[in-house]
C-alpha cells in the first residue's frame, strides 16, 4: 500500500489518470487490497487534500488537465502566458506559460484555446500549455470506410447522403488498413483529382465491431453529430453569468441527484417543512433548473443548431449534444460549488401533496453536492456513505418527507403505472459488451420524476395564466381500435378491461394491477404500452392523458430538449426578467418547431434502439446454439417474436422453425394455429428457444422454438407428424376451418354475456 504522500504525487503528475482503478493499477494494488486504498483515498478527501469529481480525484485548488484559457499579453522578454477562463479556488489564479509548437498557429493577445496542462511543482509559475486549438476552429469530420491506394487511400463516407469519397496522403493514414472503419478530418482545399484532402484521427477498426455501432446509427438516422464553427465559437466565448438582478439563492443547500454516470446536471432541488402556520405538515419544495437561455439567445448560430438537433441522444458508449461541452457539460451544468443561473421555482404543498401556491424566480444557486440515485436511496435506507452522512438532516430526510406528501397526492390523481424495467448495457472501454442488466428502481429515482412532473405543471399552469405561446407536451388517449386490441389480449389472460366508459388511466391501472404478480405481467404491461399513442409537443393544449394532467410542458430538461428552452423563454418573457425572451420570430414559427422537434425526438429514439439492437446482437454472437427462456411479444405471419428473459432481447423464430406444418395467422387474436399439430400460438406464452443467429450488423436476433409453455413442441412432417409425410403438402384448409369454428364459438360466447 503506497503512503498518501506517493498518493498525491502520483495525481498530481498524472492529472489524466486519478480514478480508483488508475491508482490501483499504478500502484499494483489488487483484491481485498483496493478496500484499504479507498479508505485512504477518502481519507485525503476528508484532510482536504483531495476533491472528488465523478469517479476521479483532484487537488482541489488545481486546474484540470485539458481547460480554456485567455492569452495575455507577451511579457518583456516576449514569453506568452495565458490565464484560465474560470477558476474557482480560493487563492490568486495560477500563472501559465504557454509553449508554442513549431507547427503551432501565431497566438497574440486575448486569443482563446482549448489548452493541456502540465503542473510545475517549483516556482512562481504554476503551470505549462500546449495548444491544442484555437476557439473556433473546428474541421469537418466523417465516418466512412478507408480503401488502401497506392497513393495513401480513400474514405468512402458512410452516410447516405455524401456519395463524395475523400483522399488520403500516405502520411495522413495513421496506418488504417483497407476495410477499416475510421473517423477523418478535413486537412486541406480539394486536390488534383477534384477530392477534399483529409487525414485520419481515428481508427475505428471493424465496421461490425461494436465500438462502431452507435457512430453507424448516428449517421445513418442522420443526426449531426459535429458543431459548425460558429456554433463552437460562439459557445467557447461565453461567460459565467453575473448575479446582477437574479435572486440570490446561493445559500440554499440545493442538490443535483442524478445517475452515477450522467454527462450533464440540468436540475437541482431541495425541500424543507414549510413554516407556515396555515401549512400545518406541509412542504416546500425548491427545484432549480440551468438557466440555459441565458446563453443561448435567440436567432444565434447556437439557437439555430440547438432546433436543428431538437434534443440530445444518448448511447451506451457516448452522448450526442444539442448543445456544446462547453455550455453542455460547463456552463449549463450544475456542478458542485460552483454558482450557476438557474430558472428557480418555490412549490408550496399541503400535507397531502397537493399545491396550494408556486412562484418561479430568475436565481443563481451553488449545489452542495452532485449525488447519484443509488447512494441517496443507501442513506434513506440508513447506511448513508461520507457524502450522504452529513446531508441527511437537512437535505435528504426533508426530501423524502415532500415525496412522500406528494405520492399521496399522486395515488389520487393515478397515472398509468406502467412496470418496465430499463435495460442497461456496460461496455469495456474497447467497447464490447460486458454485460446486459435491468437498471435498479429506487424510490430516489420516482422522487426526483415527481418533483420534475410538479415542476413541468407549474410551468404551464403559469404560461396558460399569462397567456403566453409556449409548447406542450401532448400525449393523447389510446385508439378505439388499440383499445379493442389490449381487451382482446387481456381477456384472453383471463382479465378484464371495462367498456362502454370514458377510458381513464385509473382503468388501466386496474388492468395492470389485476396482472401484477402473475405470469400475464409483462404481457399485459407491454400491451398497455402499445396501446398507447406517441407523446409529441404542439402550441395547442390537448390534455397529457398517461400522467392524467390537464396541462403540461416539457420545463427541466433545457440542456437536452429545445422544447424547454422555448418555455424558459416563454417564462422570461411573462415575468420581464429580460431580453432574451421569446421573440416575435420563434413564436411566428412555434407550430413548425413542434413538429420539428417532435421527429428528431422519434429520430433519436430509433437510433438509440437500432444501436442497443446491435449492441445485444454482438453479445449474443458468441452464444450461438445456447438455450434461452422468454415470453412471446408479438406474432406476425412470419414468425413469433419472443422478449428474452436475461437480456430483455428480441428474437424472432422464423416461420421455418415453428415446423414444417402451415401456420393460419388470426390478426383479431394474435395467434398463430398449427394445422396438423393443432398448436396454438399466443401472446405472453412461457417460450424455451435455442438461438440460431446474432448478426450485429442489422441487430437481428433469429430463434428456434423448442419448447411452449413447458412442453416439447412437436414439429409435425419431421418423422410422423399428423396426416402428412415429409415434404407433404401443408394442410392450409384445416388450420382456416378450425378458425373459423373457433371465431363462431367466440361470437355466440359474447352475445350469450
Amino acid at each position: 500500500m503506497p503512503s498518501k504522500e506517493e498518493v498525491l504525487e502520483w495525481i498530481s503528475e498524472n492529472p489524466t489518470l486519478t480514478s480508483k482503478r488508475d491508482i490501483a493499477k499504478a500502484f499494483g494494488i489488487k483484491g481485498a487490497a483496493r478496500i484499504d486504498l479507498k479508505r485512504l483515498l477518502k481519507e485525503l478527501e476528508a484532510e482536504g487534500h483531495l476533491q472528488k469529481r465523478r469517479k476521479t480525484y483532484r487537488d482541489p485548488e488545481s486546474l484540470p488537465p485539458v481547460t480554456v484559457l485567455q492569452i495575455l499579453p507577451p511579457d518583456a522578454d516576449g514569453d506568452l502566458f495565458a490565464r484560465p477562463l474560470e477558476w474557482h479556488g480560493e487563492g490568486d489564479e495560477p500563472k501559465i506559460h504557454v509553449i508554442p509548437r513549431a507547427s503551432d498557429p501565431a497566438l497574440g493577445a486575448g486569443d482563446r484555446i482549448l489548452g493541456r496542462l502540465t503542473k510545475l511543482d517549483e516556482g512562481e509559475i504554476a503551470y505549462e500549455a500546449r495548444l491544442i486549438r484555437r476557439i473556433g476552429t473546428n474541421p469537418r469530420r466523417v465516418l466512412g470506410l478507408f480503401r488502401k491506394t497506392a497513393e495513401g487511400g480513400r474514405i468512402l463516407p458512410i452516410d447516405k447522403g455524401d456519395g463524395k469519397e475523400w483522399s488520403v496522403a500516405s502520411d495522413q493514414s495513421a496506418g488504417a488498413k483497407d476495410g477499416e472503419l475510421v473517423e477523418a478530418e478535413q486537412s486541406g482545399p480539394k486536390g488534383r483529382l477534384g477530392l477534399p484532402r483529409a487525414r485520419v484521427v481515428a481508427r475505428i477498426g471493424d465496421p461490425t465491431a461494436p465500438k462502431a455501432v452507435s457512430l453507424i446509427a448516428i449517421h445513418q438516422h442522420g443526426i449531426p453529430d459535429t458543431f459548425p464553427d460558429e456554433v463552437v465559437s460562439e459557445s467557447d466565448q461565453a461567460k459565467p453569468a453575473p448575479l446582477g438582478t437574479r435572486e440570490d439563492l446561493r445559500d440554499m443547500p440545493f442538490v443535483t441527484i442524478d445517475p452515477a454516470d450522467a454527462r450533464d446536471h440540468d436540475d437541482a432541488c431541495w425541500a424543507h417543512a414549510d413554516d407556515d402556520p396555515k401549512n400545518a405538515g406541509g412542504h416546500v419544495l425548491w427545484v432549480a433548473i440551468a438557466d440555459v437561455a441565458q446563453y443561448v439567445t435567440p436567432d444565434t448560430a447556437l439557437d439555430r443548431e440547438a432546433r436543428k438537433r431538437g434534443n440530445s441522444s444518448y448511447f451506451p458508449d457516448r452522448v450526442v449534444p444539442m448543445l456544446p461541452d462547453r455550455l453542455s457539460g460547463d456552463l449549463c451544468s450544475l456542478h458542485e460549488g460552483v454558482p450557476r443561473a438557474v430558472l428557480a421555482l418555490r412549490i408550496q404543498i399541503d400535507a397531502h401533496g397537493k399545491k396550494i401556491g408556486h412562484r418561479f424566480t430568475r436565481a443563481m444557486i451553488r449545489s452542495v453536492a452532485s449525488l447519484n440515485y443509488g447512494e441517496v436511496q443507501q442513506a434513506q435506507d440508513g447506511q448513508p456513505n461520507a457524502r450522504c452522512a452529513p446531508l441527511m438532516e437537512e437535505i435528504i430526510t426533508p426530501l423524502y418527507a415532500a415525496y412522500a406528501a406528494l405520492s399521496k397526492a399522486k395515488a389520487e390523481r393515478q397515472p398509468l403505472a406502467l412496470d418496465l424495467p430499463e435495460r442497461k448495457i456496460e461496455l469495456s472501454d474497447k467497447g464490447d459488451v460486458l454485460s446486459v442488466n435491468f437498471r435498479d428502481r429506487f424510490d430516489a429515482h420516482k422522487l426526483i420524476e415527481e418533483f420534475m412532473v410538479l415542476a413541468n405543471v407549474c410551468a404551464a399552469e403559469t404560461l396558460i395564466a399569462k397567456k403566453s405561446p409556449l409548447l406542450f407536451r401532448v400525449h393523447e388517449e389510446p385508439s378505439p381500435e388499440k383499445l379493442n386490441a389490449l381487451r382482446d389480449t387481456a381477456q384472453a389472460a383471463g382479465l378484464t378491461l371495462a367498456k362502454g366508459q370514458v377510458l381513464q388511466t385509473r382503468h388501466l391501472n386496474q388492468l395492470l394491477d389485476a396482472a401484477a404478480g402473475t405470469e400475464q405481467a409483462e404481457l399485459i404491461n407491454l400491451s398497455t404500452l402499445r396501446s398507447m399513442t406517441q407523446a409529441y409537443y404542439a402550441p395547442q393544449n390537448f390534455g397529457h392523458f398517461g400522467l392524467a394532467l390537464r396541462a403540461y410542458a416539457h420545463f427541466t430538461s433545457p440542456i437536452r430538449r429545445y422544447a424547454d428552452l422555448i418555455v424558459h423563454r416563454a417564462l422570461i418573457t411573462a415575468h420581464g426578467w429580460g431580453s432574451d425572451g421569446l421573440s416575435p420570430e420563434t413564436v411566428e414559427k412555434l407550430e413548425n418547431t413542434a413538429q420539428h422537434i417532435s421527429d428528431t425526438e422519434r429520430r433519436s429514439m430509433l437510433a438509440e434502439r437500432d444501436t442497443t439492437d446491435r449492441y445485444l446482437a454482438a453479445y449474443m454472437s458468441e452464444r450461438i446454439g445456447n438455450e434461452f427462456t422468454g415470453r412471446v411479444s408479438g406474432i406476425a405471419r412470419f414468425g413469433v417474436f419472443v422478449k428474452l428473459d436475461e437480456t430483455g432481447a428480441d428474437g424472432l423464430i422464423p416461420m421455418r422453425e415453428l415446423g414444417r406444418e402451415y401456420f393460419h395467422f388470426d390478426a383479431e387474436t394474435n395467434t398463430l394455429t398449427g394445422s396438423d399439430t393443432g398448436i396454438v400460438i399466443g401472446l405472453g406464452q412461457r417460450v424455451t428457444a435455442r438461438l440460431t443467429e446474432a448478426a450485429p450488423v442489422t441487430g437481428g436476433i433469429a430463434l428456434e422454438l423448442i419448447s411452449l409453455d413447458g412442453e416439447l413442441v412437436k414439429r409435425a412432417g419431421r418423422g410422423g407428424g399428423k396426416g402428412r409425410g415429409r415434404g407433404g403438402p401443408v394442410r392450409r384448409k384445416a388450420a382456416k376451418a378450425k378458425h373459423k369454428a373457433a371465431k363462431t364459438k367466440r361470437k355466440v360466447t359474447r352475445r350469450r354475456k
